[in-house]
């Protein structure tokens, strides 16, 4: 392979893919996709249909299994190091047998919580296959959460902090009242103390799927946590980020 792209394709809406991604898209001739298991597929069908929608020529998929990794391990960096290397062991393998260009369509976009840059530096450093590589940029899902609920993420001169739910679990910072959350598996929002908190939720953004909720914190919790668990049980798996606001 002697050019890779690392496309950000958006939160799951093929309106949402870029112009610039489209046309990164059609200089591809191989598609490295990273399958999740069953529980998953809607996510592929997503990628598919992104595919068949705005790619006009000929081209490869390429299935990589992703190696799993420990969900809840007491050495969180130690376990997420070893995933990456495992990975970036697969992706390896995958670039040296194929030709041409190849291309990575990414979740939301490569630079906020997602490891493909990562990899493919880790790739590049064991110094067994060399290519060049670019990076497109894409809408993340805190972008369209914000659109989906029409709202701007900070008020007036106001900063942002963006943290995962394993982070918030130890407290917002000092001084913090805008805080997009991601990655939170425990509902850990209602760990958030006090009465002043407004919450903007939202699950699937940007695929049929989508669903939004919001109010002040003490009053929807226990509505997204019922939600949130009916949604996981029938799909198998959920993506959900949310802001708070004191």
């Amino acid at each position: 392979m002697r050019e890779l792209f690392v496309i950000g394709i958006g939160a799951g809406d093929p309106d949402q893919v870029t112009v610039q991604a489209i046309k990164a898209m059609n200089k591809a001739d191989v598609f490295f996709v990273i399958g999740k298991g069953d529980e998953k597929q809607d996510l592929v069908d997503l990628r598919t249909t992104i595919l068949e929608e705005h790619v006009t020529g000929p081209y490869r998929v390429v299935d990589i299994v992703d190696p799993p990794r420990d969900r809840t391990p007491s050495d969180y960096e130690g376990v997420v190091d070893d995933w990456h290397e495992r990975r970036a062991a697969l992706f390896e393998a995958e670039f040296a047998s194929e030709p041409g260009v190849g291309a990575i369509l990414v979740w939301g976009d490569p630079s906020l919580y997602d490891s493909t840059l990562r990899i493919v530096e880790r790739v590049l450093a064991r110094g067994n296959v060399s290519f060049d590589y670019s990076v497109i940029p894409g809408v993340t899902s805190v972008q369209s959460l914000a659109a989906q609920h029409r709202i701007v993420l900070n008020r007036i001169g106001e900063p942002v902090h963006v943290t995962t739910g394993r982070r918030l679990a130890e407290g917002l910072p000092d001084g913090v009242d805008n805080a997009v959350v991601m990655l939170d598996a425990h509902c850990t929002f209602t760990q958030v103390p006090g009465d002043n908190v407004q919450i903007w939720w939202g699950a699937y953004l940007g695929t049929p799927d989508e669903v939004l909720i919001s109010g002040r914190l003490r009053e929807v919790e226990d509505e997204i946590q019922r939600v949130r668990a009916e949604l996981r049980e029938r799909k198998g798996w959920i993506m959900d980020t949310y802001l708070l606001r004191r």
